[in-house]
């Protein structure tokens, strides 16, 4: 498999996250009319999806250590497709929500096993830029989703978007068949049960430095989900952004999220993995201060879109050699290392989102939240970068691919 055709498939597999939520974000505010239910719900039809692409992870990364990337894989993407055609016909909310968790179990494959392929393939600071690179192929989902979603709005309800993803999944599902080859070889798996799960697990605790960046990336998602959930209600209802508009503002910045992440690739060889994650963290925590004191002082829309826009920027430019670091130590295990990394970005963010909208979906409760959570993640990054310093070993460290340069 080249280079080129690995970025573009993996790329476009480890858009399930973006495709799940922001192909009907434009739509939630109708979707909560539509079934007659309040704000809280609509917004939980993105949160149980977002648990199951973190929870599912815990299932797929350790199969997929098992029993190779390929296989699970493919379940996975077909798994998704049958139930985005389940949310279409779904007749409630209550339905909707199951089916929508369904979902996101399923999808939880293509996010998890993507970064196991990775990781196979590259380690370092290659790594670094190999995931950003992906970032050229996934993070247009954020870009072109919100806007096609706008435009959609126009002629479909959001049982229509469903059935769009529906498609998107069958078309994923027959790229990842024909354009993937498998990574693992069948040496490196292996061949025990829960007991080979719980050792993995246990030697992931013991690496002080991959749970720092766990701690890093369950606040970084908290932050990011509250920016996920809360904007749409806050620019539409608050500061009365049409959902094509608001489309629009999504994409940019997800275009900005993308431009962050190729910074990082281009500054990478030089700066090194850990001192960029150090950079780009303290850099989102700062925009995230900015936008509370935005929102305190009354700035107005202006200032919200552009602090959000370089809260997005600087997530871009430290996400990726977070990763980086946390597989780092972890090439034997890298399914279930990159499996409990996305189990808790994807889920701690859905838990905490709607106690802090509880009182209200508002600036003040997302720029509250947004702030909190990145100066924690910024913290871990800091405490990450402490121990990197000190030269504390990794656990059961593993040489790289012969092909792989530059370290963490």
């Amino acid at each position: 498999m080249s280079v080129r055709r690995s970025v573009l498939v993996l790329g476009l597999l480890e858009a399930f996250g973006p495709l799940s939520m922001d192909l009907y974000l434009p739509q939630l505010p109708r979707l909560a009319a539509s079934l007659h239910t309040g704000d809280a719900l609509a917004q939980a039809t993105m949160s149980v999806c977002m648990i199951g692409l973190g929870v599912g992870q815990l299932v797929a990364g350790p199969l997929s250590d098992r029993f190779g990337r390929r296989r699970p894989l493919l379940i996975g993407v077909a798994l998704f497709t049958v139930f985005s055609l389940a949310c279409v016909l779904a007749p409630s909310v209550e339905l909707l929500l199951v089916a929508r968790l369904l979902q996101g179990l399923a999808g939880s494959a293509g996010l998890v096993i993507t970064l196991a392929v990775a990781r196979d393939l590259y380690s370092g600071a290659d790594l670094s830029r190999m995931l950003s690179l992906l970032a050229l192929v996934s993070a247009s989902a954020p870009i072109v989703a919100p806007v096609v979603g706008g435009a959609l709005a126009l002629v479909l309800d959001w049982r229509g978007i469903f059935a769009a993803l529906t498609a998107i999944g069958l078309g994923l599902f027959v790229l990842a068949f024909t354009g993937l080859r498998e990574t693992l070889p069948a040496a490196s798996r292996h061949s025990g049960g829960m007991r080979t799960v719980a050792s993995h697990l246990h030697a992931l605790g013991r690496d002080p430095v991959y749970v720092l960046v766990v701690a890093a990336a369950a606040a970084g998602g908290t932050a990011f989900f509250a920016y996920l959930s809360m904007s749409s209600f806050v620019l539409q209802d608050g500061f009365g952004l049409s959902p094509q508009l608001f489309s629009l503002f999504f994409a940019v910045n997800a275009l900005a999220n993308l431009l962050g992440a190729q910074l990082s690739r281009a500054l990478v060889l030089r700066l090194g993995p850990g001192r960029l994650y150090l950079i780009g963290q303290l850099a989102t925590a700062l925009a995230a201060m900015l936008l509370l004191a935005v929102v305190l002082l009354g700035w107005g829309m202006t200032g919200v879109l552009a602090s959000l826009a370089a809260f997005l920027f600087a997530s871009g430019l430290g996400g990726p050699n977070g990763t980086t670091i946390a597989l780092g130590g972890h090439a034997v295990r890298a399914g279930t290392a990159a499996a409990v990394l996305g189990t808790v970005t994807f889920t701690v963010g859905p838990l905490v989102g709607p106690l802090a909208a509880l009182g209200g979906t508002s600036a003040h409760a997302m720029a509250v939240t947004i702030a909190v959570a990145a100066g924690v993640a910024a913290v871990g990054a800091v405490g990450a970068g402490v121990v990197l310093r000190r030269g504390v070993a990794r656990v059961s460290r593993v040489g790289p691919p012969a092909s792989s340069r530059g370290g963490v």
